[in-house]
């Protein structure tokens, strides 16, 4: 089996192979709905440096509809190469998308298969596409894994253009940070390509088939350390100059130029930023770095991520307001609707506006109004003289000006004051969490970031297949909670929220042992709920069991979903 330095190279080298273009590598099964990689077995064969002969296990001739251990419906095929097949599926027990990897029980690489898939599950790092099942049964092989429909994959954001400076930085170090949080638990990928990478709704780049897809294609290195480090530099290097950093075209992305070897990035392309280019070429050159600074070459991830912290910090751009059109005045405005239009150069005369209210209907509205002044003010001097007299009468003159206590029944309470949220996670009583990383956004101020729940196919309620899905926030110490306004993303019939208090963050806590604060049943936007009397608790619940039905927009499928933008609580 030919050896791959990087997982960039097994693309260029294809033994004479065309090399896949974009329209090939538009999205495989690992979880993003928009592309579809199509490849062949010869082309995985030679990827391997060989080719498939006639002894290979060929894929399992399996159809849309046909279910594994009568949970998995597949729904279609996305990949078939070299003896495996990749499905968009439906886990019906969970009523979420799922993707699957399908190989015969008897194929060469079904041992690797399964421990790769073993061993990248135990990882749960939220940075990597994870894992949620590896099973042989009925002579196959099987590995199911996350499938985000919402997320894009890196290969199309880069069939767009290059990358901003900001973006670029983000993604290295969100990615170099992910593998070296890999290789410390002894895993690697092996086929970091751009197909593998994956940016959600939240801006969060998270990487897919660790370990697995490189077991899938029988990919191996001696140096998994350096391959994965290279093949981050090449990530870095296509973002910021939307070129592949070698000769041959890959992932729709033209090679550089035949003859004149890895010139650096702010070579290929003006304006790329100066810190980003020599970090790509650090990561990508084996015998030294660049030229002009001739730092040391990156040759693990973990060097890689201390590089990038030595970096100055790269800020987002500010964002550009536009300004606002010019006045545009219309002959309607001015006043000359209907009239001919001056010729130009003509001097026209100013008519001369009539004195006001004139005209005999101007001077009945004249007396119809002082009429009225009068008739008011000679009611409100009677009603006013009639409260002084009653009150006259009714004062005590022995009584003494002391009224402290009707005072303090008078005194008006005090306004309920806004709560401020110090921190959340998700509340996960059954299966696995919605959106992790999108807690944040429900308390950041930004009314166009949310938190989103998965997509159901039945609702409104989630039971019995969850008994619901929430966010835990805590408020930085103990306070009174009266109420809660939450921002809603998607409307319809209908959402349920309930409120509690808690005693921790801990999803263990079970709801019976919490005190109820309020709940709220509503069709629009906006969810308020009420407490009849405040509760003191330090941390808050905010539990969802109903979800109306929505359809697909880009960031998730049709179905039964909710998205919380903005969570605020009062005294």
């Amino acid at each position: 089996m030919a050896e791959r330095i990087t997982a960039a190279v097994d693309v260029a080298d294809n033994s004479g192979d065309e090399p896949l273009t974009a329209k090939a590598d538009e999205a495989t099964a690992d979880g993003v709905a928009q592309t579809r990689e199509r490849e062949t077995a010869e082309e995985g064969a030679a990827e391997n440096g060989e080719l498939t002969s006639s002894g290979t296990a060929s894929p399992p001739e399996l159809h849309s509809g046909h279910k594994l251990a009568r949970r998995y419906r597949l729904e279609e095929c996305v990949t078939r190469l070299d003896g495996f097949s990749s499905w968009r599926a439906v886990d019906e027990k969970l009523r979420r998308a799922v993707g699957v990897h399908l190989l015969p029980a008897d194929h060469p690489r079904a041992r690797s298969v399964l421990a790769a898939a073993r061993s990248s599950a135990l990882l749960g790092d939220p940075r990597f596409v994870h894992v949620l099942d590896a099973v042989e049964e009925n002579d196959l092989v099987y590995v199911v894994h996350e499938w985000l429909p919402d997320a894009t994959e890196l290969t199309a954001l880069l069939a767009a253009g290059p990358l901003e400076a900001h973006d670029a930085y983000q993604l290295v170090s969100q990615v170099a940070q992910a593998m070296a949080a890999a290789h410390r638990e002894g895993l690697a990928h092996l086929r970091l390509t751009p197909s593998a990478v994956l940016r959600t709704s939240s801006g969060q780049y998270r990487i897919r088939g660790l370990a697995v897809n490189a077991a899938l294609r029988g990919i191996s290195s001696d140096t998994p350390q350096r391959t994965d480090t290279e093949a981050v530099g090449a990530l870095l290097y296509a973002s910021l100059t939307q070129r592949w950093p070698y000769e041959d075209d890959a992932y729709g992305l033209s090679g550089l130029p035949k003859g004149v070897g890895l010139i650096s990035p702010d070579q290929v392309r003006a304006g790329v930023h100066r810190g980003l280019s020599e970090i790509a070429m650090r990561a990508l050159v084996n015998e030294g770095a660049t030229a002009s600074r001739q730092e040391p070459p990156c040759t693990t991830p973990e060097e890689l991520v201390k590089a990038i912290g030595e970096m100055p910090r790269i800020r987002p751009p500010e964002p550009a307001f536009a300004a606002p059109p010019e006045y545009q005045r219309t002959t309607y405005q001015q006043g000359t609707y209907g009239r001919t239009t001056a010729r130009p150069g003509a001097t026209q005369p100013v008519p001369t506006p009539p004195p006001p209210l004139q005209s005999r209907t101007g001077k009945a509205l004249k007396w119809a109004v002082s009429a009225l002044l009068i008739a008011a003010l000679g009611l409100g001097s009677w009603q006013l003289a009639d409260a002084l007299m009653d009150r006259g009468n009714s004062e005590d003159p022995g009584s003494s000006s002391d009224t402290s206590d009707d005072g303090d029944k008078n005194t008006p309470k005090k306004p309920a004051q806004p709560v401020q949220i110090e921190n959340g996670e998700e509340y996960v009583l059954d299966g696995n969490a919605q959106n992790p990383e999108g807690v944040r956004n429900t308390y950041d101020g930004d009314g166009s970031s949310y938190w989103r729940t998965n997509s159901f196919i039945d609702g409104p309620k989630l039971a019995p297949y969850k008994p619901g899905v929430g966010i835990v926030y805590d408020l930085g110490k103990e306070q009174d909670v009266s109420a809660a306004s939450i921002g809603l993303r998607y409307v319809g019939d209908h959402t349920t929220i309930k409120l509690y208090g808690t005693d921790s963050m801990s999803s263990s806590t079970p709801l019976s042992s919490m005190k109820p604060i309020g709940s709220v049943t509503t069709s629009g936007g906006t969810a308020t709920v009420k407490a009849k009397k405040p509760v003191t608790t330090r941390y808050v619940l905010l539990w969802i069991t109903d979800v109306p039905k929505s359809p697909r927009d880009e960031y998730s499928s049709a179905g039964y979903k909710q998205a919380i933008t903005d969570v605020k609580f009062k005294g």
